[in-house]
């Protein structure tokens, strides 16, 4: 195994107390920083010689950064990987770079589909103290929801609705034909499915906007739309033009997936303001998942 020389996490990364001992294994030296850093400038102070860096989904990791930080040659990322245009690090400069990036995937997915779950069980009550969505208190069996994207943590919410037996429906880029047949969930294009369903659940990529002012008309009033991506899935105007009307609701996770701040003044907005996935059980997954790939990365150098 090649150690590295030094490793910094340039921000909280949600590391536990015995990951951080197990790190050490893995480097000369090790920096944890648990504060926030105020700017680019302020990130690149902190890697400063270092030749390995963790990082989480919260801060831009750019060619900016990279070009004044000549000796990093591993990014640990303590967050989701998906693609390289919802990433935060320059991974097309790294890999010209020669910069080893890794990501991790599906370690919060339960926490969400739990979210999503308790929250539209409160919803159909009227639990949180509104008239229950369709009027008089309803169970979630047969409630027509469609799903944006089917990823991890979407399959998460589609199999969690689905034990309450609801109608699941879905909208992606590409069809899943092993879960129409294993699950008998029904693919939809975005305007039926957007026309149809009661409750509008968007667990699609980063940066992903699919819902605009002529997506609101389809969907009309009397329904839930959930957003549990890391950015707004709606062009901001228009979901508050939505959100005007009478029985319309919008719930998110994370201040990042909100949007607007100003959405908050609304009674029919609801934000976490937290990350729904980052449970107790979560966070020890993503422990994992990262000593692995550092320690997966030093074993490879050791073999060149």
């Amino acid at each position: 195994m090649k150690k590295l020389k030094k490793l910094v996490a340039i921000q909280p990364v949600s590391l536990l107390p015995e990951t951080r001992e197990k790190i050490k294994e893995y480097c000369e030296e090790a920096v944890f920083y648990d504060t926030v850093p105020e700017s680019d400038a302020e990130i690149t102070e902190r890697i400063g010689d270092a030749d390995g860096i963790f990082v989480s989904y919260t801060h831009k990791i750019g060619e900016n950064v990279l070009k004044d930080c000549g000796n990093v040659r591993y990014i640990g990322m303590c967050c989701s990987l998906y693609s390289e245009a919802s990433s935060n690090v320059d991974l097309a400069y790294a890999r010209a770079r020669g910069i080893k990036v890794t990501g991790i995937r599906d370690y919060g997915d339960a926490g969400v589909a739990e979210y999503v779950t308790a929250n539209l069980i409160r919803r159909l009550g009227g639990d949180d103290g509104f008239l229950p969505l369709f009027g008089e208190i309803s169970e979630i069996t047969g409630v027509r929801v469609g799903i944006l994207g089917m990823g991890a943590s979407a399959k998460a919410v589609a199999a969690g609705l689905a034990a309450f037996h609801a109608d699941i429906r879905y909208y992606s880029r590409s069809r899943k034909p092993e879960l129409e047949e294993e699950k008998g969930y029904r693919y939809q294009e975005l305007p039926d499915l957007l026309r149809e369903c009661d409750v509008i659940c968007s667990c699609l990529s980063k940066n992903v906007v699919l819902l605009g002012e002529e997506e609101f008309q389809i969907m009309g009033p009397g329904k839930v739309l959930f957003n549990t991506a890391l950015s707004p899935c709606f062009e901001e105007e228009a979901i508050k033009k939505w959100l005007d009307q009478e029985n319309t609701w919008y719930f998110c996770d994370t201040l990042m997936g909100l949007g607007d701040e100003s959405l908050l003044k609304n009674n029919h907005a609801v934000c976490l303001k937290r990350s729904s996935g980052m449970t107790r059980q979560a966070v020890e997954r993503l422990n994992q998942k990262v000593l692995d790939n550092l320690g997966n990365y030093c074993m490879e150098q050791k073999a060149l």
